[in-house]
């Protein structure tokens, strides 16, 4: 069984590593991500670090960002 799941407590991939790179003028809100030793990348809740992460793979990330470069989220803000 992979030792890195999803939904795995983000306490447990260690204190180092995690980097704001949605961070803004939220009132410290932020998600944070942290690139894995296997390419996958954890993203957890800046207000909550021993709470869940969620493991992506490298194209879901992808797929994700370029998504919302193109728009395709712009409905989570309305």
């Amino acid at each position: 069984m992979d030792p890195i799941y999803n939904g795995m407590p983000a306490a447990d991939l260690g204190a180092e590593g995690w980097r704001k790179p949605w961070s803004g003028g939220n009132g410290g809100n932020c998600i944070e991500a942290m690139k894995l030793a296997d390419g996958r990348v954890a993203v957890r809740q800046s207000a909550d670090p021993d709470g869940p992460a969620l493991i992506y793979t490298t194209s879901e990330i992808a797929a994700f960002i370029q998504g919302a470069k193109a728009g395709q989220a712009d409905f989570l803000l309305t």
